[in-house]
């Protein structure tokens, strides 16, 4: 088996994205001069997000992934995001949990969930 560790992100701005990511998911911010991509780390396991400087041709704000993050207080998480300037779109209920969206800088799509909190019916 091959576990899905990094991801990497094309963005316009490294160091913008970077200080979002480390501002409102707690990301760790590793750069090197001789290394293009900047890897942020998460502070309690997950996979790292790799920024990549996107060529001026590519197309940004990607609608075929979301990166999902696992919070456990959605409303609590929303409410501290948007004091921070990022605004989640409304809070839906699902089955057993809830989820809210919003974007990056560069337009990518993102999520916050707490269905790795849910209770299932087996558990």
């Amino acid at each position: 088996m091959a576990p899905l560790t990094r991801i990497i992100l094309y963005v316009r701005d490294v160091e913008r994205s970077a200080a979002f990511y480390a501002c409102h998911f707690g990301f760790s911010v590793l750069q090197s001069p001789a290394d293009r991509i900047t890897e942020l780390v998460p502070a309690d396991g997950g996979a790292h997000l790799l920024l990549h400087k996107a060529g001026k041709a590519q197309k940004l704000g990607q609608v075929a992934v979301k990166l999902v993050f696992d919070i456990e207080d959605i409303p609590g998480f929303c409410a501290t995001a948007k004091s921070q300037g990022l605004v989640f779109g409304t809070s839906h209920q699902a089955d057993g949990y809830q989820f809210a969206n919003a974007k990056d800088p560069d337009g990518n799509s993102l999520q916050v969930s707490s269905r790795a909190y849910r209770e299932t019916a087996s558990g």
